[in-house]
């Protein structure tokens, strides 16, 4: 039976917490002499929005809006800056440095190890199979005591796949002395329901996701981590007093009021990631456009000839000189030869097919401009694809 108590660092169980200023007193009525705040405003007079004032440092507005909205309760919810925040707490909050270790799947997110090395905690990987799927058994195998966080991406990130949900289920019920996180950054994009829906029945979960990516607010840096009330009043109990700032978190309330828009725009990125999809298949220094349920799409590039494209590399040194930016991926475990392409809109699309169809001395069928990338943060919306 799982126990957080069990796998939590002994010291961060007895932790006090900063207790700040808006922790002390929580009304919105008063004369404000308590944070040593500039009582005179910000600096620039004529700005609309004043923000000489500390934030709610619990986001209470944020979390009941977004609460049924996820089907969980506000004191499930974690919101920190980008999901790098709770990353990061997660391993410093179970992980005893050079003693307990984190166990990832490559290819995954990069992030998930990163943090281990700055925490100075080891990292157990069991690659992926060959279909980008968890190898159940062998994960199982490398699971010891000392193993407090199993990292699973899904939709994977590179490779763009769902994990199956019986291998997710499977180490949820054998690991009963780890956490484990579902990172569904890209759920938004895929014909599946979220593992929040599992809170209830598993208490060792915590599931990751983000409003970078479908919400189309990365530069807001906003993560949201579910999990049960226990582990999300120790992430609060361990976090900066104020880590989501006051712009942050009256743009990300209003977001919440644009459900539709947000729906709207996936269905757009779905029609253009078949229309990408079937596209790239038809150029022949393309190998394997791999299927994706996310929101871009791992392409590998193969020996073709003397086809100059057969090389991926080539490939993403030429689409740089064309101003064309996608992610190599191509040294990354089970990606050799692939390229990374996320979905743009209609004209970002064509863009990117006609400089790989130059490359490959095809026809081009389209003479499109240069884009700046500006016209792609509103695209024409859909209601359906």
């Amino acid at each position: 039976m799982f126990q957080l108590n069990n796998i939590l660092r002994s010291h961060i169980q007895s932790l006090t917490p900063y207790s700040s200023a808006r922790d002390e007193y929580t009304g919105k009525e008063g004369v404000f002499l308590d944070a040593n705040e500039n009582p005179f405003g910000s600096a620039d007079p004529n700005g609309a929005d004043q923000y000489n004032r500390y934030p709610d440092p619990h986001q209470w507005a944020i979390k009941q809006k977004l609460a049924p909205i996820k089907g969980v309760r506000p004191e499930q919810i974690f919101l920190g800056n980008g999901s790098d925040e709770p990353i990061d707490l997660l391993v410093r909050a179970t992980c005893k440095p050079g003693f307990d270790n984190i166990l990832i799947m490559p290819p995954t997110y990069g992030m998930y190890e990163v943090s281990a090395a700055v925490n100075d905690v080891p990292v157990v990987k069991v690659p992926l199979t060959t279909d980008f799927q968890v190898d159940t058994d062998v994960v199982l195998a490398a699971i010891t005591e000392g193993t407090k966080l199993i990292w699973l991406c899904s939709p994977n990130n590179p490779s763009g796949n769902l994990l199956q949900a019986s291998a997710i289920q499977t180490i949820l019920e054998a690991a009963t002395h780890s956490l484990v996180i579902v990172d569904e950054a890209y759920i938004d994009f895929a014909d599946t329901p979220s593992w929040t829906g599992k809170l209830a029945d598993y208490p060792n979960l915590v599931v990751l996701q983000t409003f970078s990516k479908a919400w189309g607010l990365a530069g807001l840096r906003l993560g949201m981590c579910f999990a049960s009330v226990e582990l999300i009043q120790i992430l609060n109990k361990i976090k900066p007093p104020y880590n989501i700032s006051a712009p942050t978190q009256a743009l990300a309330l209003e977001a919440l009021n644009h459900e539709a828009e947000k729906s709207d725009m996936v269905c757009q990125i779905l029609a253009e990631r078949q229309y990408l999809a079937e596209n790239l298949r038809t150029l022949p220094g393309v190998q394997v456009v791999h299927p994706s349920d996310a929101n871009f799409l791992l392409v590998q590039f193969g020996k073709d000839g003397d086809d100059i494209a057969s090389d991926a590399k080539t490939v993403f040194e030429h689409l740089i000189e064309q101003q064309v930016i996608v992610r190599d991926r191509s040294k990354v475990t089970l990606c050799a030869g692939c390229l990374r392409i996320s979905v743009g809109t209609r004209a970002e699309n064509e863009r990117l097919l006609t400089v790989l169809r130059h490359i490959n001395n095809a026809p081009i069928t389209t003479d499109l401009p240069l884009g700046t990338g500006k016209e792609a943060t509103k695209p024409e919306l859909v209601s359906n694809a």
